[in-house]
């Protein structure tokens, strides 16, 4: 989605009759959109003023046309500038320019990643070059007219306040890679960069390269567990960008630093324990999956660790499928309760993702070891958790910043978190914030200014649970990439028998189908799994282009409220258990708001719901100004 688009000479004339800024902001309000907040408005007026200075050149033709904040389709993340051309050799180029009002930073010695004021603070960020060329790489794999067009993005970074005697913070060996891949123009570099520009744009292109950008078709969004193969042979398939980068350059460099580091007395490693938070599709299991690769590929022993089975199955199955052996998969890929008796820094690094999902302790019976938190940061030199608390969805799920951080203190482990490491960059929900920002409203998770959002993303209501499924068949028709999903209100009575004429689900308009959980590990990419309804056991650390949510009679709206009512889940769901005993409503609520939250929030491309209750049904289309489809 393209914010604002004008020729070069359009541009140049808003600037200098100062309408930029205000023009950009009306087009975020006429998409119904809303930027971050007044800083973004005077970095338009401010940062524009100079790139109308790098443009005002009679050798790039006034009629070449640019675009100012294109947000990257499926993603949240925005590109400063772009300007479209040909070049001398009549080639198609764009050149995407990275925009920065810095006027220092320092060093950090993690490679791509600075320190500087951002955001109201001093924080570690990646270096501006690689950002470019991250956003560059992302828009060649998400637009598919780009890659067989073979249109050639031109990266580069234009920090105009960045002061000459400041240069070797930002110019030097440690970023000279992103740098040959993406220049980097200072304040006194603005010939440089029209000279960089003017390489490449020269006159207009005849194809309207910008609307390719706007509306090329989008390539099939890669699914990690399809890539997984390809990463562990070292090969790039994602590009982390912002702060996924700096939480993986600091998780690698931490690793250097603890076998660097060894106890003069005792002759141990120094141990760290990194958190990173991060909601629904922020990336969380590429960054564990990025670290798992990277990290074997350096000889380094680690293991990726999660309670969840579902993911771990996946993986196995695709694995196999390019020859990996079992044996081989099955020592990288753990399950939480593995480390009960592992000795101290057996492991030089320890990912657990889902963290939330950790139990205290182990076993079928769960009557084995102490604590998995406490297991897992003994076990390794390093332990990394990637956690998302509003993604507790069982009574036995431990998993918390506050009980890592006891542990790690218990286990002489020093502990790394905080903002710059905290991901928030959306690769789910088409990259909308909005519509997570939704949910939240919606399920009484935080109250948030979005109760509404922007219809990017196909989010459709169902008074029919027939008709929901008839259009997810649709969509799973193209690539077996979409479920359908439900609450846990329905009881399992085919779990001994899944081939019986019995059905666990059954709703109005004789809708019948059968829980997943019992006749398959790897429900979510077979090939005849479909009629099947996933759980949150069977989904959530997987995620689908599209899914399909069945709310149960557990979450209603009454009295101008949206409740929760734990009577009314499956006799057969143990993620409430306890719950009678204890009396924790407080926690049987939560449980119950967060499963949902994580269910609708599994599609990247589109969420499909029906309601039980017709009352909620009705509230969410209010809230979402939708027409029910009948």
């Amino acid at each position: 989605m393209i914010i604002y688009q004008n020729t070069k000479g359009g541009f140049i004339d808003d600037v200098r009759n100062g309408n930029i800024a205000d023009k950009i902001e009306k087009e975020f309000a006429n998409h119904n959109l809303f930027h971050s907040n007044d800083s973004e408005y005077r970095a338009w007026a401010n940062s524009l003023m100079f790139m109308r200075n790098a443009l005002d050149d009679n050798d790039i033709s006034d009629d070449c046309r640019l675009a100012i904040e294109y947000q990257i389709p499926l993603t949240a993340k925005r590109v400063d500038f772009l300007i479209a051309g040909k070049d001398e050799y009549d080639s198609n180029n764009i050149v995407v320019i990275e925009l920065k009002q810095w006027e220092n930073c320092s060093s950090t010695q993690r490679p791509d990643v600075v320190k500087a004021f951002t955001g109201g603070a001093e924080r570690a960020v990646a270096h501006p070059s690689y950002q470019a060329y991250s956003y560059a790489k992302i828009i060649e794999n998400f637009n598919e007219d780009v890659y067989k067009e073979k249109i050639k993005l031109k990266p580069c970074a234009y920090l105009h306040n960045f002061k000459e005697e400041n240069r070797s913070n930002i110019v030097n060996d440690l970023y000279k890679e992103a740098i040959d891949l993406a220049p980097i123009f200072l304040a006194k570099d603005v010939v440089k960069l029209r000279n960089f520009i003017k390489t490449f744009i020269k006159r207009k292109d005849n194809c309207d390269l910008l609307m390719k950008i706007e509306n090329g078709r989008l390539r099939p969004a890669k699914a990690l567990q399809d890539s997984l193969a390809s990463m562990l042979n070292g090969n790039k398939e994602f590009y982390l960008i912002d702060e996924q980068k700096v939480a993986y350059e600091t998780v690698k460099k931490l690793v250097e630093k603890s076998l660097k580091d060894v106890n003069k007395i005792n002759g141990e490693n120094k141990k760290y324990t990194i958190i990173i938070e991060g909601g629904p599709g922020t990336g969380k299991s590429v960054v564990a999956i990025q670290l798992l690769c990277d990290l074997i590929q350096k000889g380094y022993s680690v293991n990726y660790v999660t309670k969840n089975a579902a993911p771990r199955n996946v993986y196995f199955e695709k694995l196999k499928q390019n020859n990996y052996k079992l044996s081989y998969i099955k020592n990288l890929f753990k399950g939480s309760g593995s480390y009960i008796a592992v000795p101290n820094n057996y492991f030089d690094c320890l990912i657990a993702d889902e963290a939330h999902r950790l139990n205290a302790k182990s076993g079928m019976y769960q009557n084995l070891g102490e604590n998995q938190i406490k297991e897992i940061i003994h076990a390794s030199k390093v332990s990394v958790f990637l956690i998302d608390e509003k993604q507790v969805v069982t009574t036995s799920d431990i998993g918390s910043i506050d009980l890592i951080k006891h542990y790690a203190e218990q286990e002489g482990s020093s502990v790394y978190t905080g903002e710059e490491i905290n991901l928030v960059s959306q690769f789910r929900c088409n990259g909308s914030d909005g519509y997570l920002a939704f949910l939240d409203n919606l399920l009484s998770i935080r109250q948030t200014a979005n109760t509404t959002f922007d219809m990017d993303y196909d989010i459709r209501l169902f008074n029919d649970p027939n008709k929901m499924r008839e259009a997810l068949k649709e969509k799973n028709d193209i690539n077996n990439k979409s479920r359908m999903l439900a609450g846990y209100c329905y009881n399992w009575i085919t779990k001994n028998n899944p081939k019986s004429d019995e059905y666990d689900i059954e709703l109005e308009n004789n809708f019948k189908a059968k829980w997943n959980f019992g006749n398959t590990s790897t429900w979510a990419i077979d090939e005849t799994s479909f009629p099947e309804v996933g759980c949150i056991h069977t989904s959530q650390g997987l995620e689908f282009d599209y899914c399909g949510v069945i709310i149960g009679k557990d979450l209603r709206f009454e009295n101008g409220s949206v409740i929760t009512d734990y009577t009314k889940r499956a006799k057969t769901d143990t993620s409430l258990k306890g719950i009678k005993t204890t009396k924790n409503y407080q926690l049987a609520d939560k449980i119950i708001r967060n499963t949902y939250r994580t269910l609708l929030s599994r599609g990247q491309k589109g969420c499909y719901i029906y309601c039980e209750d017709k009352a909620l049904l009705k509230y969410m289309a209010k809230m979402l100004n939708k027409e029910i489809i009948d």
